[in-house]
């Protein structure tokens, strides 16, 4: 995958997370997409450049454009995918109808698609058809992300090609990428952190320790 023909990037999904990595992204020198469903909100990010309630006190970079219509990533050849896993398929349902086959679109949502059981991935290529897939996870909260404190993430997708042109291409010196072909390993990964960081809070909120 060629990466030095284009320095765009969409993000899709403007929580707090969407909105961490769309700062990250621009901080690697990328024009970055980020559309959210609220146009309202969105419209209002816009003029005001404020990251809003996702990251109270945050700006918006100069190189993000905030957008409420899916049209607008249509030939964005790089879709970073940073909601819930459980509204990943409307989401890719919705996409699918404006996307043309060849981009990259990768999951930066943690966990399993209830009723199914499906990884991200699965749901992806179940309603996106013939694009390189692929999944961004690691240990990272996204303010720290936001501050560009240092932080280190897997970027793995099937092609080690692939993974390593996006991983250099995302990444930057404070937003670490490792690349992987492990892309059922990176999903596990995600997916148990999740489980355990609920775990861990439990024990910490009864009073017994870190």
């Amino acid at each position: 995958m060629r990466m030095s023909s284009t320095n765009r990037v969409a993000v899709l999904g403007a929580g707090a997370f969407g909105t961490a990595l769309a700062l990250a992204f621009a901080r690697a020198g990328r024009d970055v997409t980020l559309w959210g469903r609220d146009a309202v909100r969105m419209e209002r990010m816009a003029r005001s450049r404020l990251c809003e309630v996702a990251l109270p006190g945050f700006l918006l970079d100069p190189r993000i454009t905030p957008v409420a219509d899916l049209g607008a990533v249509a030939d964005v050849p790089v879709i970073v995918l940073a909601m819930p896993a459980q509204a990943l398929r409307a989401v890719c349902e919705a996409l699918a109808l404006v996307l043309s086959p060849g981009h990259a679109v990768i999951a930066a949502a943690k966990g399993m698609e209830q009723g199914t059981g499906q990884f991200v991935t699965e749901v992806m290529a179940d309603e996106l058809g013939p694009q390189r897939f692929g999944v961004l996870s690691g240990p990272s909260f996204a303010e720290d992300i936001a501050r560009g404190l240092p932080t280190a993430v897997s970027l793995a997708m099937v092609e080690a090609m692939d993974a390593q042109a996006l991983a250099a291409h995302l990444g930057s010196t404070g937003f670490r990428i490792y690349h992987s072909t492990d892309v059922r390993g990176v999903e596990i990964g995600g997916a148990a952190k999740n489980v355990l960081a609920i775990a861990a809070g439990i024990v910490v909120g009864l009073g017994l320790g870190e």
